[in-house]
């Protein structure tokens, strides 16, 4: 059974589970940019749908998870839709062994979102500072890092971001949405 969960307490319910929020880069677009890790050797490309990470991986107890999604559901409705440009690569080396797809457009509307995603029940420290992007290669040789800098280079897509949405990490390390949230729902 996936759970995602960490250890269970006696009865066996899990006590917490790993979570995160991100924009699903939608398809054809998140598809290409799965295929184009795939080529370039990245072990997680199926594992990790094509995203904006609003919230990395984050554990919560199990019993926080109704509060989690009311405060997920309660922030999307102060949002509004708005455009996505992904334009070309980035890095994050050497910092960190990162391709990236950048966010041209709609940086600053995921920067407003992120922080009132990471409010209230997820408010947390980050190990780095918030850039929106599109991880293309991760953990990498540095020769499969240059491709993928150099192969996608030219990548571009644009679409209306509608919301974003809670994932949960399973026991197999596949991440599975939970649940959708809309801007300007209520």
């Amino acid at each position: 059974m996936d759970t995602g969960a960490a250890p269970a307490d006696g009865e066996g319910a899990p006590r917490s589970v790993v979570i995160g929020v991100s924009i699903a880069v939608p398809d054809p677009f998140g598809k290409e940019v799965q295929d184009a890790r795939d080529s370039f050797g990245d072990p997680l490309a199926r594992s990790i749908p094509t995203h904006v990470t609003l919230l990395p991986p984050t554990e919560v107890p199990v019993a926080d998870l109704p509060a989690v999604q009311e405060h997920l559901r309660t922030v999307a409705a102060r949002h509004r839709p708005f455009p996505m440009l992904l334009l070309g690569t980035g890095t994050f080396r050497p910092v960190s062994p990162v391709v990236f797809v950048r966010v041209e457009e709609g940086m600053q509307e995921c920067r407003e979102v992120e922080a009132s995603v990471r409010s209230g029940p997820l408010a947390r420290e980050l190990n780095f500072p918030f850039h929106p992007h599109v991880t293309v290669a991760h953990n990498l040789p540095d020769d499969a890092l240059d491709r993928a800098y150099e192969e996608m280079r030219g990548f571009r897509a644009s679409f209306e971001v509608p919301g974003y949405s809670l994932y949960r990490f399973g026991a197999d390390e596949v991440w599975r949405p939970l649940h959708a949230y809309a801007f300007g729902a209520s």
